[in-house]
């Protein structure tokens, strides 16, 4: 048997409609020897008011507190004490609406008093939904979101239902809550604030675009903000879920019959061609580009996740979930108690818990080679760079880059020896000793050998372009010209254009 320390009593004051208020709930206002009120700013403090009804509010708590939440905490543990200092007196709370919409000093309340003996009881009052769903006319089961404005994220949005958002105090409030619809729907898309829903001669309804939201004035503790369900295309596009959708669609058997027919190993390239498409916009430094070039990763990534749940091996849920967890695990400087306080302590730690999962697999790093862990399929120029860096970290390396060009210089020379002699597999095993010491030659000046090759193709596309522009200007093609024609061209591009 529960011996109980004190009692508590949360009562709901309703919209603000002296008619809705609940017999049980105003006959406790009436009897109660205390009550007190998280806030004043309730159009039925009037009626307690014009009845003589005493009563203590927390409103100066939001004053000299820097958020909501330290108000609650506050407001939650001066109810308790109250109780527990006189056990025999019943302490009223009074909310607005009722106490399980949107309060959350009720849910800190419900977690604590059990565990301290404090009996609570709740008496429901008319909330606020109750006259959303009547003034704005749309029917629940259509489903809706009851969202926080304070504490509301684009991941949070659900465009397939009515969304309702409360707690818009202020313009500030609508600001923030502006910004985040923003990311989901078009800028214009058709929102609509109420202002003390069902109260009489106080209720202000108006629809605006989203855009205009912290344009409007009179909001306070009574305001809210209503988004119909869209079945907008443009609104819809918008959301990873329909990406989802028509990928499965594009795969099932009604879809289409190219996708259908694509395996793994079919669509292997087009992972790596999307990559480079990357690559290419930000070595261009165009967005617009970017922006495209990354849906077709995405969409890659997408295709081969699709393949696996039609097996039931996993679906891209799975796949985000496990990155979500691993960057979480892997940055315990950023979620967890470790500390980081440089990028070089960052990947200590990063290289720390690497050799943790491995150990939980079975795997010992201290076995392992060096150089495991480089994909075995990346280009051979970043494969190189890759292998010598790893080799380095232990010793296993030039003392400097001037000392790798008296290496290249060797190798150089083999290569010549080699092509003398008309051996080809020599040939080609000399030029690939070539090309591994040129890699160690930019991997010491701390040079990108891919980025360095990739600039080093566009500039000789520019001035390839050059020299065929210059042959047209000339009325010539390249069956017309000679290698001094085109020389003198190329060096013309040379002196022109940039590097």
């Amino acid at each position: 048997m529960t011996v109980h320390t004190g009692r508590i009593t949360v009562v709901g004051l309703g919209t603000g409609d002296a008619d809705q208020l609940t017999l049980g709930v105003w006959r406790k206002l009436q009897q109660a020897k205390r009550i007190y009120l998280r806030t004043d700013q309730h159009p039925m403090i009037h009626m307690l008011k014009e009845n003589n009804i005493a009563y203590e509010s927390f409103d100066a708590e939001y004053e000299k507190n820097a958020s909501f939440e330290e108000v609650y905490e506050i407001i939650a543990n001066d109810l308790i004490h109250q109780a527990t200092e006189r056990p025999d007196e019943e302490v009223i709370y009074a909310v607005p609406g009722h106490p399980m919409v949107a309060e959350y000093t009720v849910q800190l309340l419900r977690k604590r008093c059990p565990e301290l003996g404090i009996e609570l009881t709740i008496t429901g009052g008319e909330s606020f939904l109750d006259q959303t769903f009547t003034r704005f006319g749309f029917d629940p089961i259509d489903g809706f979101q009851l969202l926080d404005a304070t504490s509301m994220t684009p991941g949070m949005l659900n465009t397939q239902t009515h969304i309702i958002i409360g707690q818009v105090y202020d313009v500030y409030t609508a600001s923030d809550a502006k910004l985040t619809l923003m990311e989901r729907y078009p800028d214009d898309y058709q929102v609509t604030v109420g202002h003390a829903l069902g109260v009489m001669g106080q209720e202000k309804i108006v629809t605006v675009p989203i855009y205009e939201l912290d344009r409007i004035q009179d909001y306070g503790n009574l305001s809210l903000i209503w988004v119909p369900r869209s079945d907008n295309e443009i609104v819809k596009a918008r959301s990873f879920e329909r990406l989802h959708e028509i990928v499965a669609i594009l795969r099932s058997p009604g879809g289409c019959p190219w996708d259908r027919d694509q395996t793994h190993a079919s669509i292997r390239n087009n992972l790596i061609e999307e990559t480079y498409e990357v690559l290419e916009t930000i070595d261009d430094d165009d967005p617009d580009a970017m922006c495209e070039e990354l849906g077709d990763l995405l969409l890659q990534v997408m295709f081969h996740s699709q393949i696996e749940e039609e097996t039931g091996a996993f679906s891209i849920y799975d796949v985000i979930q496990a990155i979500n967890e691993k960057l979480i695990r892997r940055h315990p400087h950023v979620f967890g108690d470790r500390d980081a306080n440089n990028a070089e302590e960052a990947l200590a730690n990063w290289d720390g818990i690497k050799a943790e999962e491995k150990r939980m697999k079975g795997i010992e790093p201290e076995e392992q080679s060096i150089l495991a862990g480089i994909p075995r399929d990346l280009p051979g120029i970043l494969k190189a760079w890759k292998l010598q860096k790893k080799a380095a970290k232990v010793g296993f390396d030039w003392p400097s880059a001037l000392d790798v060009l008296d290496k290249v210089q060797e190798e150089l020379a083999e290569v010549r020896e080699a092509i003398e002699s008309g051996n080809e597999p020599e040939q080609l095993e000399e030029l690939g000793d070539l090309l591994f010491v040129i890699v160690n030659v930019a991997r010491k000046l701390r040079i990108d050998p891919e980025e360095a090759l990739i600039a080093a193709t566009r500039k000789f596309t520019n001035r390839f372009h050059y020299v065929e522009q210059g042959l047209r200007a000339k009325g010539k093609s390249f069956d017309e010209t000679d290698i001094i024609e085109m020389e003198a061209l190329w060096q013309e591009a040379k002196k022109v254009l940039k590097p």
